[in-house]
């Protein structure tokens, strides 16, 4: 899961932004974005997951169970049934002899 920085910008009360306010705002704008990859779910593993507290609609990869989940409110949810693969496998085959005449 992203999360944005804590900033702590000076309050502008004026109708119009003074430049050093203005530059701070930028700057933590700029290392915030740079923090955050929509492209990617976030990974996570069970305890991992269990240990934190994510928002309704949230969206995870669970290494545990190899699986994308979303958070209900409530619990999360498989997105989809998760396949095992099989790693070190091997198959022989033969075809039997043919004769044409």
């Amino acid at each position: 899961m992203s999360f944005l920085l804590p900033t702590n910008l000076p309050l502008s009360l004026d109708d119009e932004v003074r430049s050093d306010v203005y530059n701070q705002l930028v700057r933590v704008l700029e290392l915030n974005l740079g923090r955050i990859d929509v492209a990617v779910s976030p990974v996570f593993t069970q305890a991992e997951r269990d240990s934190l507290k994510f928002a309704s609609g949230a969206i995870i990869f669970n290494t545990t169970d190899r699986v994308h989940q979303a958070f209900d409110g409530t619990r999360f949810r498989n997105l989809y049934d998760p396949t095992a693969f099989l790693i070190g496998q091997s198959m022989t085959a033969s075809v039997g002899s043919v004769t044409v005449s």
